[in-house]
């Protein structure tokens, strides 16, 4: 197994994100909430960045009984990275698309030695 430098711990705060290269592959780490998550940075539609775009809050639709539609609402509970290219969103906490939960990017584990974090492949 091998050890990458991702940054000193003390340069991540909640809500970032890096990307670091790993061989010819790249690796999106961010810091959520107090915990480390890290993914591949390709996206499994068409290879875009999935890492890159934007980190928000699930939409959820409220539906009424009848299953009409009473709008629009952002999740308390689920966050996900956008890919850049065409929206494909994932879930923070898990790396599965959102749209099919059967897809899903490769994870990484992120560790932390003497004040630096590391990821490890």
């Amino acid at each position: 197994m091998t050890e990458t430098l991702i940054c000193k711990k003390s340069e991540l705060q909640d809500g970032d994100r890096r990307i670091v290269a790993i061989d010819k592959d790249e690796v999106g780490v961010f810091l959520h909430q107090d915990r480390y998550y890290a993914y591949s940075n390709t996206c499994l539609h068409q290879g875009g960045p999935a890492c890159e775009g934007l980190i928000i809050a699930k939409t959820e639709e409220l539906l009424n009984d009848d299953k009409t539609s009473r709008g629009l609402s952002f999740s308390k509970d689920q966050t996900n990275f956008v890919c850049p290219w065409h929206g494909y969103e994932y879930d923070l906490k898990t790396g599965e698309c959102d749209s099919d939960r059967r897809l899903k990017l490769r994870s990484y584990q992120v560790i932390e030695k003497a004040g630096d974090l590391y990821v490890v492949s």
